[in-house]
């Protein structure tokens, strides 16, 4: 009897777990062993009355390089198993995609749908470069490459007409498919997805890929955006993005930006501050119409 791809899906997760759980345990021996190390390091030095003989130099340089070599291999298991968990949060999004273009949509109140939104931002995975390197395109506030295209389920910023109305909004929305011959995406609203409403036509112009990993403020400042900037955010609670300025950039990878929204029904004419997740802060584009 073959395998049903809920099956399949279920044992890809099974066999990731199990590889996180022994990097885990790699990852605590190693950082045991990297800790004796550096203690071996003190006691040499704290044990030595002539500290300039080459014998002493040598030994010392010698615990040097086992301390880095143990820090090293520590890095390399981490790496592995935030990869890991990269791969088991794609296996899942993949299973909800295809059981969506299959017809078999989940229904999800409107502030669950909310919540889950907020914790798929606060998950967002964190950019950890090595010494140097810099953080990549949609990290942060740094913007796609110009010929890049989003990929099918990706959370995206999307330009569409007001129902009913005059004017264009930007909507929180998700890639379905993109056509290549036409330049334009197809785009499900993340709200009318789950009332069964049509999807969205739009150009490639009108489509902004959100980030897909979050900037580390505190190792990478340059890629967020600075106090007084203006951009796109998403509203607290709803899923449309409207203009505004950041109060306040994000001080550690666990912060979130505080944004002064434009708001004529506030003298001031912006809204008390609000707090919104990198994921969903981007570059201006144009002016949009509010509904």
């Amino acid at each position: 009897m073959p395998f049903s791809a809920d099956t399949i899906a279920a044992q890809k997760v099974q066999e990731h777990l199990k590889s996180l759980y022994q990097m885990v345990h790699e990852i605590e021996k190693k950082r045991q062993t990297s800790e004796q190390g550096i203690n071996n390091v003190v006691k040499f030095q704290s044990g030595q009355d002539e500290k300039s003989g080459q014998h002493y130099q040598m030994k010392l340089k010698s615990l040097y390089k086992t301390s880095i070599s143990h820090a090293e291999q520590e890095e390399d298991l981490l790496r592995q198993a935030l990869q890991k968990i990269a791969e088991i949060r794609n296996i899942k999004n993949e299973r909800r995609i295809q059981a969506r273009n299959a017809g078999n949509k989940e229904s999800i109140r409107r502030g669950t749908w909310m919540k889950m939104l907020l914790s798929s931002a606060q998950t967002l995975p964190l950019f950890v470069g090595k010494i140097d390197e810099k953080p990549p395109p949609l990290c942060g506030a740094i913007p796609a490459d110009p010929g890049y295209i989003a990929k099918v389920g990706d959370m995206v910023a999307a330009l569409v007409k007001i129902p009913d109305g005059d004017g264009e909004n930007w909507i929180l929305a998700e890639v379905f498919s993109y056509n290549h011959t036409a330049n334009k995406y197809e785009v499900d609203d993340i709200l009318a997805e789950q009332n069964q409403k049509g999807r969205h036509t739009l150009s490639k112009r009108g489509v902004v890929p959100l980030p897909l990993m979050r900037a580390n403020p505190e190792t990478d400042p340059s890629a967020l955006f600075p106090q007084g900037t203006v951009v796109m955010a998403l509203y607290p609670t709803t899923s449309c993005f409207y203009k505004g300025i950041v109060n306040k950039p994000p001080a550690t990878h666990t912060d979130e930006y505080e944004i002064l929204f434009e708001d004529a029904t506030y003298p001031e004419g912006y809204s008390p501050p609000l707090y919104v997740a990198q994921r969903y802060v981007i570059a201006i584009k144009q002016k949009t119409k509010q509904a």
